[in-house]
């Protein structure tokens, strides 16, 4: 690794400087983790109310989407990561051309960008897929649905979704205008017969140092996140080592450094089909924080600054995540009394967000060897901060 530009300490020690684009939850659990190694953060926020530009001290506030402002941004900057995947891939090559490190870079995010970039990359690769294929008008979603088992199809954006927005379910060809209407290009995709949806978590060095957390299963609730279970209950052995195997060859082959999450199907047939990649920390990975001897956080940060990744192993049996959405009680704070009196082991984990209707706001961890006991708490702290659960 090159010698660092910034972050010099009084006493004459140098630590690098991590430029992170992005200001939202992702940004600001990353930046804690890196507190303790004592890596300093900047970090290019939308506006200063953004989660993790309440609590990083170095924040521009501009936009990701001009490239003279990231370059600027990336003035003092030892490498340049992301808390989303929405930076102009040319933007992203730019700043390589200047010298400075993107990590993931260009070549690899725009599978996280383009969803049909995704889709042929991974079958020239022979990852398992859903049946899919580019469409440009409703016709050809009828076209698409007849070479296979006919309606429901999905259909996607190629880019720009994410938790169920620019997704569709298709029940007949009178549904299918709707996603054209944004005039961007759009992904067909068979609907899969699937059991539950599997997260498998991998992090990447850039000397090809890899590491993989245990298969979870992810929960969804009208395609938010809910509730993630790791490990991945009554998963077998044998589709589990496959199923880590097949994320740590995506992370490969398509040269991702730093931390890359690949949304499963699990079938009733018993396969495992990649449904999305994200290449970041991710929502299937927060459990890490603690459940894992090393974080998903902690492992990116190593990652994209060429340190030696962390032990990725579990610290307890079970532990489970469920996200805090907003509801209509927004003074979450009082409910802390409840939560914490009721189960000392809880862990509470909030971003800093005014509380909106469905909007992730927090979530909580809680481990133990009883996976009932441990869902159970989980999904009552969820719900008491949330305001639906009141007792």
């Amino acid at each position: 690794m090159r010698t660092p530009r910034g972050g010099r300490y009084s006493g004459g020690v140098t630590f690098p400087v991590v430029g992170m684009v992005g200001g939202g939850q992702l940004a600001r659990m990353t930046h804690e983790a890196g507190i303790p190694l004592g890596i300093k953060f900047k970090l290019l926020s939308d506006t200063p109310q953004d989660s993790a530009a309440q609590v990083v001290s170095d924040v521009v506030i501009g936009d990701y989407r001009d490239l003279g402002t990231l370059r600027d941004f990336a003035r003092g900057c030892d490498v340049i990561t992301f808390d989303h995947e929405h930076v102009p891939t040319e933007h992203l090559r730019a700043l390589e051309a200047d010298g400075i490190p993107v990590r993931p870079g260009p070549e690899a995010l725009v599978h996280a960008q383009d969803k049909g970039v995704m889709r042929a990359k991974l079958t020239e690769i022979g990852a398992p897929c859903p049946r899919h294929r580019l469409v440009k008008d409703p016709a050809d979603v009828v076209a698409f649905a007849e070479e296979g088992d006919g309606f429901p199809v999905i259909l996607k954006t190629v880019r720009g979704g994410y938790d169920g927005k620019g997704v569709w379910f298709v029940r007949s060809p009178e549904d299918a205008a709707e996603p054209f209407k944004a005039g961007v290009p759009v992904l067909a995709e068979e609907k899969v017969d699937f059991v539950r949806e599997l997260a498998a978590n991998v992090v990447r060095s850039p000397h090809g140092q890899a590491v993989a957390y245990p298969v979870v299963e992810s929960q969804q609730v009208d395609g938010v996140c809910d509730t993630v279970i790791a490990p991945a209950p009554n998963l077998d052995e044998g589709l589990a080592l496959r199923a880590e195997e097949l994320a740590l060859r995506i992370a490969k082959e398509l040269g991702v450094i730093g931390h890359l999450a690949v949304e499963l199907f699990e079938t009733s047939d018993g396969r495992i089909l990649v449904n999305e990649l994200a290449m970041r920390p991710h929502n299937s990975g927060h459990w890490t924080q603690d459940g894992a001897v090393t974080s998903q956080f902690a492992n990116h940060v190593r990652a994209v600054l060429d340190l030696p990744l962390g032990d990725p192993r579990p610290r307890a049996t079970w532990t489970v995540m469920a996200n805090v959405l907003g509801g209509d009680y927004p003074d979450m704070y009082s409910a802390y009394l409840h939560c914490m009196a009721r189960d000392p082991k809880l862990k509470i984990h909030m971003y800093g967000k005014d509380v909106k209707p469905g909007r992730k706001v927090g979530h909580v961890n809680t481990y133990g060897d009883d996976l009932d006991d441990v869902l159970e708490r989980a999904r009552h702290a969820a719900g008491y901060l949330r305001g639906t659960i009141t007792e």
